[in-house]
């Protein structure tokens, strides 16, 4: 299958390691030349050399804070300078915060929206020019199935990633008349290096690999997704096969959630 990806220029944030850097990866491996980001410049600096190793692509790679608006104005703009334009858009940076409405602390809980909702919000207002001028131009979230059913023990990942949820839908009113798709990826348990602090208040006792035969058990298809199935979903709602997918939510937890 022609996924029309040749040649098309992409930003993945949070690329330096798990999805991100799968995602990355699996859109370098279709022909894309890929901007990452990541706060840590060594893990981020690895990665990019693997990916250029691994794919021959045009990989540029800056260390930043998405948080911070004009850090990410100015990579936005070097990394639309450096491929000659933008097509695609990842929105990936973001880790889980785990407690209950009484345990979480509310400088936290603050943080953690500034990530996982108004981080995406500064990148696409500074990715939103050269989207426009894109003739196949995409915008992909990686979202969480917690955003969309109720989880007690992750009170403020819940509650951001459900503001998320609601952000992708109107976003892709929004931008539907530029042509520019705007979708929503909800993965579930998935094998990352991002695991320590959820660990560490469910299990502490517990070594990662167990973990994983943990969540596991109340997953139908019994195992813990790889980073690559979620990178597989973001390469295809990138390419002109899913020309006609935008404002969609897509779970890909291996029938771990139970709404309908």
């Amino acid at each position: 299958m022609d996924l029309g990806l040749q040649g098309r220029r992409a930003v993945v944030t949070g690329g330096s390691k798990g999805i991100g850097k799968a995602i990355a990866y699996e859109l370098a491996l279709e022909g894309v030349d890929v901007a990452i980001c990541a706060r840590g410049n060594t893990e981020l600096q690895v990665t990019a050399s693997m990916l250029r190793d691994k794919t021959t692509r045009n990989i540029f790679a800056n260390a930043l804070d998405v948080t911070v608006k004009g850090s990410v104005d100015e990579f936005i703009a070097k990394a639309a300078q450096e491929f000659g334009g933008l097509d695609i858009l990842v929105n990936n940076a973001g880790s889980p915060v785990t407690g209950t409405f009484e345990e979480v602390d509310l400088d936290r809980w603050r943080q953690d929206l500034d990530v996982k909702l108004f981080a995406p919000i500064y990148c696409i207002q500074a990715a939103l020019p050269y989207l426009k001028e894109s003739d196949q131009p995409r915008i992909i979230n990686i979202n969480s199935i917690v955003g969309r059913q109720s989880t007690p023990d992750y009170i403020a990942n819940s509650t951001d990633r459900a503001a998320c949820l609601g952000f992708n839908k109107v976003l892709s009113d929004n931008l539907a008349k530029y042509g520019i798709l705007v979708n929503s990826i909800n993965p579930g348990n998935v094998k990352s290096e991002a695991w320590d602090s959820t660990i560490e208040y469910f299990a502490p006792e517990e070594e990662l690999e167990q973990w994983y035969k943990t969540v596991s058990k109340d997953t139908p298809l019994g195992r813990v997704a790889e980073a690559d199935e979620i990178a597989a979903l973001a390469t295809f709602l990138a390419s002109k096969r899913a020309g006609y997918i935008t404002g969609a939510s897509i779970d890909i937890d291996g029938g771990l959630t139970r709404y309908i």
